[in-house]
């Protein structure tokens, strides 16, 4: 169930000014024990919520990642979004309006700060675990060079320390789609949603990459010539799909964050910062990912003091996001949560009921052990991270 934090006093930010007061939207789940050691925090992404169960599927479950039964998950929705926390549709103290396009400028370092403050109110010190991906793991990194006592163990999934000119350069033409639609800078819920659904789609390209698109977009065949295209529906209605839950002030809020990250800002550069991370590390690149690519999550990697030697060439080939999550709807609730018992009829019966074979099923359980494996090196015996990283992403 969705909380809220309410801070009624001024939270000044880094580009200047303030928000008179913040309302920090977050789901808890699971039990803080007694020694307060369990705490696991998950920064989300760009257009994500605080409800981890909902868009991380079969993670919050018994047996999996995030088990309730042994660990106390906090997801915090970050300042600036779309699922109650202070943005810009919130109403403005000083105008008894919703900001809108007035809406303040924020920045990483912002929202990690947020994070901070809303642990302090739930009396965490100590976070086992701090986990991210995309503008998650910018949150998790800056959070984690910011406080490096805090966290024992920090999961990054395609994110890195400091924007690039190239994730500027998309972030930008999303920008550009969002404000040449002419309802852009209207005072309402509503404005630019076609801009919003234009500006998904590109963003959709940028990290689903051509593997995925070739894999799972494929028109039937046919000796018929035709203009509809499964890609292009698939584009359509992945932008119609955001315009019905999530609002063009905020994304373009986020954006404009997501460019000002920089964990080396006034710590001397990215390395110097990097350097002074505490905490065992682990880092995941998605091969199909063009934003934040495999070569460049290992050069991460080897900046970091705590990411094992053995995990630094390590990449999860993440070829089928919906191939993979029909596997995994197609399994028991037993076999997703005991996966060593998928025997050989069992698999039969996975692949049938996904579409897919036997032989991908295997490729997909074998991927499963692997990635376990790695969680129990890393993260201290933390039951398996979910193949489903890229359900992550922004």
């Amino acid at each position: 169930m969705i909380q809220y934090f309410h801070y009624d006093k001024p939270f000044a930010l880094e580009l200047g000014g303030e928000l008179p007061e913040l309302t920090i939207a977050y789901h808890t789940f699971g039990t803080r024990n007694q020694d307060a050691d369990n705490v696991v925090w998950v920064c989300h992404a760009l257009t994500a919520n605080s409800d981890v169960a909902d868009w991380w599927p079969h993670t919050v479950e018994k047996g999996c990642f995030l088990d309730p039964d042994k660990w106390f998950t906090v997801c915090a929705n970050i300042i600036g979004s779309h699922y109650g926390s202070t943005g810009p549709l919130s109403v403005n103290p000083a105008t008894g309006e919703p900001y809108y396009a007035d809406f303040p400028n924020l920045t990483i370092r912002d929202m990690a700060r947020a994070h901070a403050l809303l642990a302090s109110h739930l009396g965490i010190r100590r976070i086992h675990a701090l986990v991210g991906s995309s503008v998650g793991g910018f949150q998790a990194l800056e959070w984690a060079c910011g406080e490096p006592d805090r966290f024992n163990r920090l999961i990054l999934i395609a994110t890195d320390a400091k924007a690039s000119p190239w994730t500027i350069a998309i972030d930008e033409t999303q920008r550009m789609a969002i404000k040449s639609d002419g309802t852009w800078g209207q005072r309402r819920d509503d404005a630019a949603m076609a801009g919003l659904a234009t500006a998904r789609a590109i963003g959709l390209l940028s990290y689903r990459g051509p593997e995925s698109y070739n894999i799972t977009q494929n028109d039937p065949v046919s000796d018929v010539v035709t203009l509809s295209h499964r890609a292009c529906t698939y584009q359509q209605y992945q932008g119609e799909k955001l315009c019905r839950r999530y609002n063009a002030y905020s994304y373009v809020s986020i954006l404009d964050a997501f460019d000002t990250h920089d964990v080396g800002r006034d710590r001397g550069g990215v390395e110097n910062a990097l350097r002074s991370i505490e905490a065992q590390t682990i880092i995941v690149g998605i091969s199909t990912d063009i934003i934040f690519t495999p070569p460049e999550m290992r050069r991460l990697a080897s900046m970091i003091p705590g990411v094992g030697k053995a995990l630094k060439n390590v990449e999860i080939n993440d070829d089928v996001f919906k191939q993979t999550e029909a596997i995994i709807h197609s399994m028991t609730p037993k076999e997703r949560e005991n996966p060593a018992l998928i025997n050989g009829s069992r698999k039969q019966r996975i692949a049938a009921g996904s579409g897919t074979t036997v032989q991908e099923v295997n490729r997909l359980l074998k991927q499963f052990d692997d990635t376990r494996k790695m969680m129990k090196t890393v993260a201290g015996g933390m039951p398996q991270m979910a193949k489903m990283a890229g359900r992550m992403k922004r």
